[in-house]
């Protein structure tokens, strides 16, 4: 795989979409939980019906499909992009400084990701080199 600055991650509690990207090219992964997530129903001990989303190795396999990048942009619709954070914080902390931003974004196609990363890194890089 070419080496690109910037990664945009979408994810969900069911699927994470992974995109590399300069200026001219761009790389797609797609990650997966080998555990999908499961809905628990009133009858299998939940009377509210809840959600299970703790899923470690989704959230270790999404934090090594990006650990070549520089500047990260973590999106999507729920609370998997908090999780994934959260993740990180407990056992990959040192990635956290490349997490140069979270947003919510609805499920959108891999080229309007592409175009919410470029347009959110086009931002963002002038404030980090200004830091730096």
């Amino acid at each position: 795989m070419t080496s690109h600055y910037h990664a945009v991650v979408w994810i969900d509690h069911h699927e994470a979409r992974v995109i590399h990207f300069n200026a001219d090219a761009a790389n797609e992964d797609i990650v997966r939980p080998v555990r999908p997530p499961r809905h628990l129903h009133a009858k299998a001990g939940s009377a509210s019906g809840v959600h299970v989303t703790d899923n470690p190795e989704f959230y270790r396999d999404v934090g090594s499909a990006i650990d070549d990048a520089k500047g990260v942009l973590v999106a999507g619709p729920s609370t998997a992009k908090t999780e994934f954070v959260k993740y990180l914080h407990q056992h990959s902390p040192q990635m956290l400084e490349r997490i140069w931003g979270i947003e919510t974004l609805a499920r959108v196609t891999d080229h309007q990701l592409l175009a919410e990363g470029r347009r959110y890194f086009a931002k963002t890089d002038r404030m980090h080199q200004q830091r730096g």
